[in-house]
């Protein structure tokens, strides 16, 4: 019985100690958690940028304008999942770069009919590779994505045999910051949401 009371003694010592290492240790590791979402490898000189889907501030539409002004690239092809009132994503995010004073003429609309990253990398390499003068491309998304679509989007690539060369350029979320996303509910959501697709899609789901 004693030996009993000793062993469940110091396995509650040893919880006792492992929570309280983890509380301490938790801004680590969180940090850790935030920061292996995000990849950026910047911009340069590329024939064309690809904004993806999913953004409902305009900032990534804003960054591709600013890449195209910086003379990066010519254009931004602006992915656009329906479901938007009858319309595509595209055309609202569009409208929104024009009214902050960008020229239509730098988006190309893209209104593709699809839900995931997985499918937008499908859809999107596809009509990349069947114009045939695309070899490099500036993927834009958000900076909690980047990790995800970046990976997708190079195992798509892949899949069609190669070619065309895909840097990732991330631009900051609002509401999640890599070293401090735990401290508000916005940001929580995101890196939650962001983790969960990042662990099912490990397991093709």
């Amino acid at each position: 019985m004693a030996r009993r009371r000793s062993f469940v003694f110091k396995f509650s010592l040893i919880l006792l100690v492992a929570a309280a290492l983890a509380a301490v240790s938790s801004p680590i590791w969180l940090r850790l958690m935030g920061a292996a979402l995000v990849r950026n490898d910047g911009p340069s000189k590329a024939d064309l940028a690809v904004v993806l889907g999913g953004d409902f501030n305009g900032d990534r539409i804003l960054k591709a304008a600013e890449l195209v002004r910086a003379g990066d690239v010519p254009a931004a092809l602006i992915s656009g999942p329906d479901g938007f009132f009858g319309q595509h994503e595209c055309d609202f995010a569009i409208n929104y770069a024009v009214r902050k004073g960008n020229p239509a003429k730098w988006f190309i609309p893209y209104p593709a009919d699809v839900h995931s990253t997985r499918d937008e990398a499908r859809v999107i390499l596809a009509e990349l590779h069947h114009r045939g003068n695309i070899h490099k491309i500036l993927l834009v998304t958000s900076d909690y994505h980047t990790g995800r679509a970046g990976r997708l989007f190079r195992a798509a690539e892949q899949k069609l045999g190669g070619g065309i060369d895909i840097r990732v350029v991330s631009v900051p979320d609002r509401n999640f910051h890599p070293d401090s996303w735990w401290t508000n509910r916005e940001g929580r959501k995101v890196a939650f949401s962001e983790w969960l697709k990042v662990v099912t899609g490990a397991f093709g789901i």
